[in-house]
């Protein structure tokens, strides 16, 4: 496969991942800011969100003031913001375009379709009366996107690399959510001997919040059967190959893929993914709490991003320096 081919498929798919990872981040920090709670605390979300996608610099040479309005606006329909949904969409529309011939009519119609009927919601004013509305569509649509493209496309090295694309993006951002969300909710120390019981209480639809942000509360009662507790969501989302969101899944996602479209420049960059997928494998949550969830979770987004520079330079269009 062409290289170019293999990078607009690649991106395609990693655009279109980060749209519903965003949608999802905005929708669980709106539900939570509707929450009892002070406003330093409600702002403190919103800050977290932009820390999260690394948007706090360019949001604040635009805005002068954190509100929910100012970042939903920012991440949701802000085209100068190249990580809003709207950007994202355009340019999983326009990569899919690139390479209409490496894709079933179905993935391009349904590529097209959610890019000019997301303009248009984003025109209306649907998005002000229920922003939540908006954020569900869009993952919806991400949904379709997928089983679209694995329900139609021939099993070769296209699908391949929309898959890689898919799970490296999820990883990264399930990563930063956990990072970022857990330094939030415990202050730096909720696995310390300063926990109580009452905070756990208090923050209980917070830690809910975030597992339906990941589609993982059902899953969360259907495997622990109690109460949610803080320690067994960081597992889940990084240790349980079975969670289709976690760190562990989408590694064994990735090597898989990798391995179907491996060449003979692309050992080393297989060689990390599968040290990772390893290292998820065999580790154990107390461990990784005991030694720091914080300075683990950075570690790994290193990994990922080094595996992503792996495979851009083993496979695709090389990236501008």
């Amino acid at each position: 496969m062409l290289s170019r081919t293999a990078d607009h498929l690649f991106w395609m798919a990693r655009y279109m991942e980060r749209a519903e990872n965003t949608a999802r981040m905005l929708d669980v920090n709106y539900q939570t800011s509707l929450l009892p709670q002070s406003a330093d605390t409600v702002e403190q979300g919103w800050r977290g969100l932009l820390s999260i996608s690394e948007l706090t610099w360019s949001f604040s040479q635009k805005y002068s003031e954190v509100t929910p309005r100012n970042v939903m606006d920012f991440m949701v329909r802000d085209e100068t913001n190249p990580s809003s949904i709207v950007s994202c969409l355009r340019a999983a529309r326009e990569n899919a375009r690139a390479v209409r011939g490496a894709l079933t009519t179905e993935v391009w119609e349904t590529q097209n379709q959610t890019w000019l009927e997301f303009n248009r919601l984003i025109r209306g004013d649907g998005f002000e009366r229920d922003p939540s509305s908006l954020f569900e569509w869009v993952k919806f649509r991400s949904h379709l996107s997928r089983g679209v493209t694995v329900g139609t496309m021939l099993q070769d090295e296209a699908l391949h690399f929309l898959r890689i694309g898919t799970f490296l993006e999820r990883a990264d951002n399930t990563a930063r959510l956990l990072d970022v969300k857990f330094q939030a909710l415990s202050g730096g120390d909720y696995f310390g001997p300063g926990a109580t019981k009452e905070g756990h209480e208090v923050d209980f639809y917070h830690w809910s919040a975030i597992l339906r942000s990941v589609s993982g509360f059902e899953i969360y009662r259907k495997v622990y059967r109690n109460v949610i507790h803080p320690e067994k969501v960081a597992e889940l989302l990084i240790l349980r190959p079975d969670m289709p969101r976690s760190l562990a899944a989408c590694l064994n996602e990735l090597v898989m893929n990798l391995e179907m479209v491996a060449n003979q420049h692309s050992r080393e960059t297989l060689r990390r993914a599968g040290r990772l997928r390893s290292d998820l494998q065999y580790a154990r949550i107390d461990e990784i709490l005991a030694t720091g969830l914080h300075a683990y979770l950075t570690q790994f987004l290193d990994r990922v991003n080094d595996i992503g520079v792996g495979i851009s330079q083993d496979f695709l269009v090389p990236m501008a320096a």
